[in-house]
């Protein structure tokens, strides 16, 4: 995992169950720990705010970006290492992706599905290997896994497509999986279409 200096955690703004909380903190100060900087959404509440709040008080560097309209609800949180404001929710995505060594996916609502959807998508195109985990807490994601399996199930999808992300129970099992999975520069592969 020597070349994951920097991971973007997909997360929902709400602050949805106390454990949601709770491991949103460890995966902060795990980060920290690992001297990994946090790229996230650069909101201040839910569990957005809580793995950033939690980063920082170890000592982590989190980089936020936020779209613009957002930033003006004052949800941005100033206090991050770098707060980058952008002019719309693509342009959010995009650069949480450039700056970003891999993916790690917490409960969230619909945004955190979007973002799923969307990097799952890049990856099963070829536009980028980085790894991507999902952090199945309490079972949160197993209607998304039920769904991906239902998609290669009906022939929607390849069933290589179902290599494209990782599932883990806990924020402790997050490491340990992305040290097992390769990441790099992609290449358009056809049998990912």
């Amino acid at each position: 995992m020597a070349d994951i200096s920097t991971l973007c955690v997909y997360c929902g703004s709400a602050k949805g169950a106390k454990s949601h909380l709770d491991n949103a903190r460890k995966l902060g100060r795990q980060l920290a720990e690992r001297s990994i900087t946090l790229v996230y959404g650069g909101g201040r509440v839910g569990v957005m705010g809580q793995i950033a709040d939690a980063t920082l008080a170890a000592g982590g560097e989190v980089v936020g970006i936020i779209p613009r309209f957002l930033d003006e609800y004052e949800i941005g949180h100033t206090q991050v290492t770098r707060l980058e404001v952008v002019d719309s929710m693509h342009e959010r995505k995009a650069r949480m992706a450039e700056l970003s060594d891999g993916f790690v996916i917490l409960p969230g609502g619909i945004g955190t599905l979007e973002e799923l959807f969307e990097t799952l998508t890049w990856k099963q195109l070829g536009l980028h290997t980085k790894p991507i985990v999902i952090v199945d807490l309490d079972g949160y994601w197993q209607p998304v896994r039920h769904l991906l399996d239902s998609i290669i199930e009906q022939g929607y999808a390849r069933p290589e497509n179902a290599e494209l992300l990782t599932f883990v129970d806990k924020v402790d099992d997050v490491f340990p999986a992305l040290a097992k999975l390769p990441s790099g520069v992609a290449k358009v592969d056809s049998k990912w279409l």
